[in-house]
């Protein structure tokens, strides 16, 4: 009895200890309007003797993290020469510039250069470094003979500033040389992840498209609709230890693939191969509803698909116990006096209402967040709340986004704690 009881308590101390991802980014391969100008951009290969400062939002804490580096979309090998992190100079998201004091080399596999092969990703070992919540983390990697090719792996919705320069500079205390330049893309991080030994941590994965990625969002504010819930989960005790893991990309379909793997594909990537994912959600279908043919006929197809491919998730994530949460489809059709939103339509206006009814009938998912109804205009359902309106009538503003945070019921992480089985 006694040694039955030790065994317990090693095992409940094993399952404690643990990888989380505190932040992510959705994989993709870069479409040739994201890959970066030249002359970062030459005849034949990416990036040669560039380096690459980028800022990462993390959202739970750690004394111990370790940085994950893919080279899913490339052709050729991603040679890492050298990388590092650090805080940010005023802990400030798209700085250019590091606090020296807290840099910190990276190794992997204990070498300080590293060739990924394509398709594979790598982690780095083990870094004795202090991050809080909703803090800005720095990484700088810098290759010295570049990527071969124009096949390579990035997350271009970043809404976060990326600095480039010539030379090795991943210890410089801020990317000053005349070559630099800057864009709106990540490239080659997919995600941080932070060690823990509280029951507590965990991660919350959230597949979506360009409205979780946070197009109409503000850049370097980090006031996506996840980012905005996040900092609701941190002011509540039981959610405080939960990290969100954003697995959206623009763009991105179901069905098919397009800015991005299309989410049947990548559930297993995107959340069942995470770090420490407890909790998963859908927000997705908008784009496959959209890009169909509006004749009725096409709309009925997408629509059964939908359904079918949703209920494919479900069951996939179920396996592993772990509980699947939905939102519903936003609303997209403008005023019949404008032509700026393509998908505006009444056949696809069908499907959406279609499709909403599904995810809203009981036992289609786990638990279903209404973003239709929170930021719908009350007047004209099939339309947004003009307070909440980006301008392209599909989008939310950050109004919306604080909107739909405001209105996530904080409960269920509580309430599917112990997973579905």
């Amino acid at each position: 009895m006694i040694f039955t009881v030790h065994i317990l308590a090693l095992f409940a101390c094993a399952v404690q200890a643990r990888w989380i991802n505190t932040w992510t980014s959705m994989p993709q391969l870069t479409e040739p309007a994201n890959l970066p100008s030249p002359p970062f951009n030459g005849s034949s290969a990416v990036f040669v003797n560039s380096t690459i400062r980028q800022t990462l939002h993390m959202s739970i804490g750690g004394t111990q993290i370790r940085v994950r580096l893919s080279n899913n979309f490339g052709v050729n090998n991603l040679n890492i020469t050298a990388a590092t992190i650090a805080l940010p100079a005023d802990g400030q998201p798209g700085s250019s510039a590091i606090e020296p004091s807290t840099l910190k080399t990276l190794t992997f596999s204990g070498s300080q250069s590293f060739s990924i092969p394509n398709g594979a990703l790598v982690v780095s070992d083990p870094v004795d470094f202090s991050i809080r919540p909703q803090s800005t983390l720095t990484v700088t990697i810098y290759l010295e003979h570049g990527q071969d090719g124009f096949a390579i792996t990035s997350h271009p919705g970043s809404r976060t500033t990326t600095w480039m320069a010539f030379g090795n500079m991943v210890s410089a205390a801020n990317i000053t040389s005349t070559t630099v330049s800057s864009v709106a893309h990540w490239y080659f991080v997919s995600a941080v992840e932070t060690w823990s030994t509280s029951p507590s941590n965990f991660a919350f994965a959230i597949v979506g498209d360009s409205i979780t990625d946070g197009r109409g969002s503000d850049d370097n504010e980090n006031n996506r609709w996840p980012d905005l819930l996040l900092a609701r989960m941190q002011q509540n005790s039981f959610t405080s230890a939960i990290a969100i893991n954003n697995q959206a990309a623009g763009g991105n379909r179901i069905l098919a693939d397009g800015l991005g793997p299309n989410a049947l594909g990548r559930i297993d990537r995107d959340v069942l191969a995470q770090s420490g994912v407890k909790y998963a959600m859908i927000f997705e279908g908008v784009n496959d509803i959209g890009v169909a043919d509006t004749s009725e006929k096409s709309q009925e197809l997408i629509g059964d698909q939908l359904i079918l491919a949703y209920k494919q998730i479900v069951a996939r994530v179920h396996t592993f116990g772990i509980p699947i949460f939905a939102a519903t489809i936003t609303p997209f059709s403008a005023p019949s006096n404008t032509t700026i939103q393509p998908y505006s339509n009444p056949v696809r206006e069908a499907t959406r209402q279609r499709i909403n009814a599904y995810i809203r009938a009981p036992g289609s998912f786990d638990f279903v967040i209404d973003f239709d109804k929170i930021i719908a205009d009350p007047k004209i359902p099939s339309q947004l709340n003009p307070l909440f309106n980006s301008g392209d009538y599909l989008h939310p503003n950050v109004a919306g986004y604080q909107a739909i945070a405001n209105g996530f019921p904080l409960e269920i992480f509580e309430q599917f704690a112990g997973g579905v089985f």
